[in-house]
């Protein structure tokens, strides 16, 4: 069984300073804005909790975070569970952030769901580490699909736009309560 630690207190809604933070397999149907953070779990760096981190001080904001404290990868139910979980809260975050952190995985569920999520029209701030080795697949496709929205170089850098795209006025507070 591979149980994957995490440093969190568990599935839990929490509050980290001013930011409402929710983690797997928590539900949150609360208010907005709601901001995703979409990006590699499984053979990368826990890039997650650098972003929370860096979100802490953002008044009124909710960040949702996909990687659970622990994880069994051979439990097919909670991969299901887990599926259906990020699909659900992808589909009602106000602004989705995408980070592709360098590392031993290409991110192909992260591949697909930034192809679904850019043409949704959501608000969308997206990084790739340079050492992110499907970088120029992530700009070029960007620049089809969606031109003039950029890709960041840094987590951090990534992380001010999802704050920015996240202030009041800037997103509809609503979500986007899609199937």
């Amino acid at each position: 069984m591979a149980v994957r630690p995490r440093p969190h207190d568990g599935c839990v809604t929490a509050t980290v300073a001013t930011v409402r933070y929710v983690q797997a397999p928590q539900r949150y149907d609360g208010p907005g804005p709601v901001l995703f953070l979409a990006g590699g779990i499984t053979d990368c760096p826990d890039w997650q909790s650098q972003a929370v981190a860096l979100l802490r001080d953002t008044p009124g904001l909710t960040v949702v975070d996909p990687r659970r404290a622990t994880f069994d990868l051979a439990d097919p139910d909670a991969a299901t569970e887990q599926i259906t979980w990020e699909h659900a809260h992808l589909h009602r975050a106000d602004v989705v952030l995408f980070w592709f952190a360098p590392g031993g995985s290409v991110q192909p569920i992260t591949l697909y769901e930034l192809g679904v999520h850019v043409t949704r029209g959501v608000p969308l701030a997206v990084g790739a580490d340079p050492g992110y080795p499907r970088r120029l697949d992530v700009e070029v496709q960007l620049a089809l699909a969606r031109p003039g929205l950029r890709v960041h170089d840094t987590l951090a850098a990534t992380v001010r736009e999802a704050e920015e795209l996240s202030s009041p006025g800037r997103v509809p507070m609503s979500g986007v309560h899609e199937a």
